[in-house]
């Protein structure tokens, strides 16, 4: 049976509607900015690679060495020359412009994390000359977690970045250690490039990374054959393990010797994984293999990628600030503040339509709904009776 055959009145639907909507402005407004886990670690990450930035920045300048002003619009001096002698390869400079921001180092600080990595944790790290802004980042996180990475380079960088021979990535991890920024060297390096011996560079390309090797006191690899370099590598890392256990592998770039082959950098997806599977790799190198026993990875190559997955912008100008960001705050809803809100509105709804209804029932015993039986139908009036003759 129908209670009514009208529909609820136009005034009451405005009400409820404008009381949802305020409603809903109110939850929106209850929404506030919450620390992520590490928070602290992350913001002294970031401030440590800022700083690491402006003291390489501050050492390239009495040198005379030119920032390009439109290749390196932030002045960071980490993107180099797009072709050198030591240029391995074409890089991308949208992506090496992407990641001089410092706040890079918070999101290697979320991956080691979650890694499940802990202070006095022994981590191996491959670097190329490639990405000296997220090496540096990369370092920066490490430290502020206070591990204790065993770093292997590859000297050759593709363009736009350490692309200066008598500037190289060694040249600048030596000064940040020297000023007491970061404390962490590579124990070993290699010329880069392909098959790990700079094929592709010409003879001074090459003569140029192993003069650098040299002049920085870095343990060369020299191996004749990639798998030989490889091989090489992964002896270099348990020898410094000293018999402590790896807990994790990262790899900054896209050096040949980590992957194995070019094409594994687009097979192996960026960020943090705990195992890659059964994957068809042409060459499995440093990073498969460490994969294969069972030690998370974190592939830093895919740098749009990463960026946008961890609400950081593609080449930023200027530098965003330091602890700003997803990867440092997330907004969340005030739960009592919605349960305040709902109640409010459910309570006001529920009102509305009790004042609504008393009202009908009113008219209705006012007689303004006679005629109207069950089900809404219309009776019609009873016939007159039969006049008598």
């Amino acid at each position: 049976m129908k209670w009514r055959t009208d529909k609820a009145s136009l005034s009451a639907l405005a009400f409820i509607t404008t009381m949802a909507v305020l409603a809903l402005l109110l939850a929106e407004q209850s929404v506030t900015p919450v620390r992520e886990p590490h928070y602290t670690q992350k913001l002294t990450a970031a401030k440590q690679a800022l700083l690491a930035q402006h003291t390489l920045r501050g050492v390239r300048q009495p040198q005379s060495t030119i920032i390009d002003p439109v290749n390196d619009p932030n002045g960071t001096g980490l993107i180099g020359s797009e072709f050198t002698l030591i240029t391995t390869d074409r890089g991308d400079i949208t992506s090496k412009l992407t990641t001089t921001n410092p706040n890079f180092a918070a999101v290697i600080v979320h991956l080691l994390t979650e890694a499940k990595l802990a202070k006095g944790d022994t981590i191996a790290v491959a670097m190329t000359g490639s990405f000296p802004a997220l090496n540096i980042s990369a370092l920066a996180a490490m430290e502020a977690l206070e591990l204790r990475p065993i770093v292997i380079s590859s000297v050759g960088s593709s363009s736009w970045g350490a692309t200066d021979p008598n500037f190289t990535w060694l040249d600048m991890e030596r000064v940040l250690k020297d000023r007491g920024v970061l404390h962490t060297r590579s124990v070993a390096a290699s010329i880069g490039g392909g098959k790990d011996i700079g094929r592709g560079l010409s003879p001074k390309g090459r003569a140029a990374i192993q003069h650098a090797i040299t002049r920085n006191n870095v343990t060369a690899i020299r191996e004749p054959s990639l798998e030989e370099s490889i091989a090489a590598r992964m002896a270099l890392y348990e020898r410094h393990a000293k018999g402590r256990r790896i807990k994790a592998f990262i790899n900054v770039g896209g050096g040949v010797a980590s992957l194995g082959n070019s094409i594994n950098g687009s097979l192996i997806p960026s960020g943090l994984s705990t195992r890659l599977g059964g994957g068809n790799f042409p060459m499995k190198g440093v990073l498969i293999r460490f994969a294969e026993r069972g030690v998370p990875v974190i592939h830093l190559l895919d740098i749009q990628h990463l960026a946008t997955r961890y609400g950081l912008p593609i080449d930023p100008v200027p530098l965003p600030e330091l602890g700003q960001g997803p990867v440092y705050f997330k907004e969340r809803y005030d739960r009592l503040k919605l349960a305040l809100i709902l109640i409010v509105l459910v309570g006001v709804t529920a009102g509305i339509v009790r004042l609504d209804m008393r009202h009908y029932l009113t008219r209705l015993r006012a007689g303004e709904f006679r005629g109207i039986g069950s089900g809404g139908s219309t009776i019609p009036p009873a016939p007159p009776p039969p006049s008598t003759p």
